[in-house]
């Protein structure tokens, strides 16, 4: 069994060293781009004249977006770094510990949700959308026997759904 073990290929491995991670990095920073640009600009000026419920879930959304996306940054730049051998395997398991690839939960029901700018919610979408992408690559790499996908879905909203499963007739 050992022997199989050790003749198998690492599928996700070798993707994290391709030009599919080459593909999937430059998207990641460019989306960190594209995000600080807009936040500084088009979204500073468009928050300023949201309804008050809106403006309040912009803040909280725009602190949660920045967040996902420098713990997605970290993450392709410690990956790059173990692709250009600037970095052990286990020095960026070490380092990996510290970055958080899930739980940034978006409530897309929330009051004031459909108030937000569409460019901001498209922002929010396609990081949650990279973010989900790279927490299936990090699990295929660095935890393969972890085959569970990311849950992106509001956590208070899912235990009010069992809280109503476990309580209806």
């Amino acid at each position: 069994m050992s022997e199989q073990v050790l003749n198998t290929v690492s599928f996700a491995g070798r993707a994290a060293s391709s030009s599919q991670f080459k593909s999937l990095y430059s998207e990641g920073m460019s989306l960190v781009e594209e995000t600080a640009g807009y936040l500084d600009g088009t979204g500073r000026a468009a928050s300023k004249v949201l309804p008050r419920m809106a403006s309040v879930l912009y803040a909280a959304e725009s602190m949660r977006l920045t967040t996902r996306l420098m713990q997605m940054a970290s993450w392709l730049l410690l990956q790059r770094a173990v692709n250009n051998g600037e970095m052990s395997r286990d020095q960026v398991i070490s380092e990996k510990s510290k970055v958080r690839l899930d739980g940034f939960n978006v409530d897309r029901n929330a009051p004031g949700w459909n108030d937000l700018p569409e460019g901001f919610r498209d922002l929010v979408e396609r990081s949650l959308r990279l973010q989900n992408r790279i927490a299936i690559l990090d699990r295929e790499i660095y935890r393969p026997g972890e085959a569970k996908l990311p849950d992106n879905e509001n956590g208070v909203r899912a235990q009010l759904n069992l809280l109503s499963t476990a309580f209806s007739n």
